[in-house]
Formats: C-alpha cells, sequence, structure tokens
C-alpha cells in the first residue's frame, strides 16, 4: 500500500467525526501583529466556548510561547522524530488556550518513511477532536514554508499595516500563493485585516487599494475583515505578555478583535469555508512529492 492509500484510508476514517476549522494567519512582513492576531483571535474564540489550538508554524521565531508567557517542554519535531503523542506536546496557556511549537519538524516530512507518515497523520486526527479551531500562526514572507501552509489552507487571514512596505509585500505574497502549482483559487477563501490603524476608515481604505490590484492582477477575490486600531493598552499587554483580549477586555484593540471573531463565526456567513481538519491539511503538505 502506497503513501497516498495509506493518507486516504486515514481520511475516510476520520469522516465519521467532526472536523476541526482550521484558520491560518500570515503576513507579508514581520513586525505587523500577526501573531497577536492569532492569539488574541484564539482568546475571543474560547469566550464564545470554542475549544482552540494554535501550532506556531514560525520556525525562526517563537511569537506565541513568548505572547503566553510559557515555555513549551515539547514540539512537533518531538512528535515526528522523538515518538511523543500529540497530547505530549500541547501547551495550555490563557483560558486554556492550547499551542504547539513546530520547531523544526514539519521540513522534513516529505522525506518520512511510509510507517512514520501514517503515525504522524494519525495523531493529527486526534487535533480535530480536541479542537472546534485550529489556528496556524505562520512564518512571514514568501519562504517556501510559509507557502506550503498556505496553499494547504481553506482559510488564510492577512494582516496588513498602513506602511507602504507592507502593502508591497503583502501583495508580493499573495503573487507567490497564487503562482503556486497547487494554489486553487476556487478551495481558497483571503480575508484581510487592516492593523494599526488610526479610524476605521483608513483600514477600509488600506483594503480597497490591495484588493484593486489583486483583482486585477491575479483575479481571485478578497475580504474585509475589519481593522485593529493603534493602541497602547495592547502595546502594554505585549510587554507583559498577556494577551490584551484578557488583559484590558473593554480596551479598542480588544474589542475589534470580538468583532473579527464574530464575523469569522458567523454562521450566516455565505462564505463560510468547507472545513477540512488537520489530516487534509498536512496531508496537502507533505503529498507535495
Amino acid at each position: 500500500m502506497d503513501q497516498a492509500q495509506q493518507l486516504r484510508i486515514i481520511k475516510a476514517n476520520q469522516q465519521t467525526r467532526p472536523l476541526a476549522r482550521v484558520i491560518t494567519v500570515t503576513s507579508g512582513k514581520g513586525g505587523v501583529g500577526k501573531s497577536n492576531t492569532a492569539i488574541n483571535l484564539a482568546i475571543q474564540f474560547r469566550k464564545m466556548g470554542k475549544r482552540v489550538i494554535i501550532l506556531d508554524a514560525d520556525f525562526g521565531l517563537a511569537n506565541i510561547e513568548i505572547m503566553f508567557g510559557a515555555v513549551p517542554k515539547h514540539n512537533l519535531y518531538d512528535l515526528i522524530y522523538q515518538g511523543k503523542n500529540i497530547k505530549d506536546i500541547i501547551t495550555w496557556g490563557p483560558m486554556e488556550v492550547g499551542f504547539i511549537s513546530g520547531g523544526s519538524g514539519i521540513a522534513g516530512m516529505s522525506n518520512l518513511s511510509r510507517d512514520y507518515l501514517t503515525y504522524i497523520i494519525q495523531n493529527l486526527a486526534q487535533l480535530d477532536a480536541l479542537a472546534d479551531v485550529i489556528i496556524v500562526d505562520t512564518g512571514a514572507g514568501i519562504a517556501d514554508a510559509v507557502l506550503e501552509f498556505l496553499v494547504a489552507s481553506g482559510e488564510i487571514i492577512l494582516v496588513t499595516t498602513p506602511e507602504p512596505t507592507s502593502i508591497t509585500d503583502s501583495y508580493a505574497l499573495l503573487k507567490a500563493m497564487y503562482r503556486h502549482p497547487r494554489f486553487k483559487v476556487e478551495d481558497t477563501k483571503v480575508r484581510m485585516v487592516a492593523n494599526r490603524v488610526e479610524k476605521e476608515a483608513e483600514g477600509e481604505i488600506l483594503f480597497e487599494k490591495l484588493n484593486a490590484v489583486v483583482s486585477r492582477y491575479l483575479k481571485f477575490p478578497m475580504s474585509y475583515l475589519g481593522s485593529i486600531p493603534q493602541d497602547q493598552h495592547l502595546v502594554q499587554a505585549v510587554m507583559q505578555q498577556v494577551p490584551v483580549s484578557l488583559q484590558n477586555p473593554t480596551a479598542k484593540s480588544s474589542q475589534a478583535y470580538e468583532r473579527i471573531a464574530m464575523r469569522l463565526m458567523d454562521k450566516e456567513d455565505a462564505e463560510y469555508p468547507k472545513r477540512r481538519g488537520m489530516v487534509a491539511f498536512f496531508s496537502h503538505i507533505i503529498s507535495k512529492k
């Protein structure tokens, strides 16, 4: 039995179970608030009663654990190469938001043996039973690892700021994703969040600028989720390693994250994406060869 058959069997066995909603948060450049967005959306989802796990897939940095003020004992590398169970590598942060450090584990997954892949995918399938929402926090920019996550995602949140370099780099990321041989427009929903804006209108203008270029040259639709305002309370929360949505729920930024989370969870949203679950997500990545 080859690798593809193994993956199909695991997917078939999973169909009778609920699938987690996988949301990938990304950005064209670093320092625009991507990880902050991932963490605060996770907290807002928890306030709605959703079970949430964050996969920190930014291999070069440890933003999630720093912002959570928690150091994981294990990461995805330990699952792949050290025989750890999926539950062993989940660290539980504020409000019982789980997070998994990616470490350097994912980079070599496509070169693993069939037995190893079966073991890993079976473990990852358990995440669908442990979480309603899985947030994947990618690295920034157009590195191959980032693009692999994006083309595997059905739902992408692109964090952008009004800085000209942020807008330019956001378009460069979308263009690289669009040109990827396995990217499918019909299977991907891209939504933009405008961060660090002075007022809501600034965020809307930012979206219109980026969307106009994307619509003209890349021919795929984007939608606007909303904006996060400049907020000193958020800056203070980051310095104290506490999500602003917990430290100061009435802060302007906390309320903005709440509105965005509610829009994402709106059941009447006609554009609600089909859930893929973690098996489909990682199968897409490791099947690239």
